[in-house]
């Protein structure tokens, strides 16, 4: 297991309407298992910048209140009706991809920040998405994230076990 405290993370965010949850959440996990694999067969090459990186799926109103998850790699499922982050990104974030007003990939081409906003207007066409990001852009959004510097610090009760007040 990775050891936390010393990861650098990228984040899957879904929305937490229970549409979201009921659809998107599942999708987030399997997109979840594709970018380990491919994070795996990188470093398995001999190509380095990826070690410690930990994926995790995380709500959007999480991300939206915890400040320090805000300066992570991030990449954002399920549209601007059931996502708060999509919903906030949409104007802010310039759209990569637009199939027939039917799926949209939005990320910053030149990937100034590696943040990316994945929907369709429904589950189906989300899907389509998230494998289209997949094939398309997942290997320059992970190259963009060994550039990152940003990590995650532990909860301060979490840092080490030795302090324990009871």
């Amino acid at each position: 297991m990775a050891d936390v405290s010393s990861s650098r993370w990228l984040l899957i965010v879904t929305g937490s309407t229970l549409r979201a949850e009921e659809m998107d959440r599942p999708l987030a996990y399997y997109f979840k298992q594709r970018i380990e694999k491919m994070i795996r067969e990188t470093l398995d090459k001999g190509q380095s910048g990826l070690e410690g990186y930990v994926v995790r799926v995380v709500a959007d109103f999480r991300w939206i209140h915890d400040d320090p998850l805000q300066i992570l790699p991030t990449i954002s499922l399920g549209g601007p009706g059931v996502n708060a982050l999509s919903h906030r990104w949409l104007e802010e974030v310039p759209v990569s991809l637009a199939y027939g007003e039917r799926y949209f990939i939005q990320m910053d081409p030149d990937l100034a920040e590696p943040r990316a906003s994945i929907w369709g207007m429904d589950n189906a066409t989300t899907q389509i998405a998230v494998s289209v990001f997949l094939d398309r852009f997942l290997e320059r959004f992970l190259e963009r994230c060994t550039q990152a510097s940003a990590r995650l610090a532990p909860p301060e009760d979490e840092t080490d076990g030795d302090d324990d007040e009871s």
